[in-house]
């Protein structure tokens, strides 16, 4: 297999070595849109074990966790090694008017979703308008027969 040299993106390679050294976690790209009542966060988790995967809600913060483990042979001979491997992680924290309790999430061909209710408090409703004189009272008006 024939591999062209490029120094920039050895540079580049180099630099986040120096940088992003397999201490800390790292994020997860996400996509978050709004469906109707709920919200849905879309997150690229290739490679991961399904069974890494915990997601924490405490209070209005969010927390995914996700591990995804580097292949150990003794005796591989890596030639390239781009893909990240460890931890991944991502915060959130979830706005006033969410249903936390009805969190709910599944992973497919590497994407985990996540779906977040919206609570009924905090979905769109009509108020009715009343006028005046819907309040007012009108005394009834009785005959007496005397």
């Amino acid at each position: 297999m024939a591999m062209s040299w490029d120094p920039f993106r050895d540079l580049d390679r180099l630099a986040a070595s120096m940088i992003d050294s397999s201490r800390g976690p790292r994020m997860m790209p996400i996509d978050l849109h709004r469906d109707g009542d709920h919200y849905v966060l879309s997150a690229d988790l290739p490679g991961v074990d399904p069974g890494s995967i915990d997601i924490d809600v405490d209070g209005q913060l969010m927390t995914i966790r996700a591990e995804r483990t580097l292949r150990n042979d003794e005796n591989v001979r890596w030639l390239v090694h781009e893909r990240p491997s460890g931890s991944f992680l991502r915060q959130l924290t979830l706005g006033e008017g969410i249903d936390t309790s009805g969190i709910s999430a599944h992973y497919d061909n590497g994407v985990l979703s996540v779906i977040i209710p919206v609570s009924e408090r905090a979905k769109p409703r009509k108020v009715e308008v009343r006028s005046a004189a819907d309040d007012v009272v009108t005394p009834e008006v009785t005959s007496s027969g005397s």
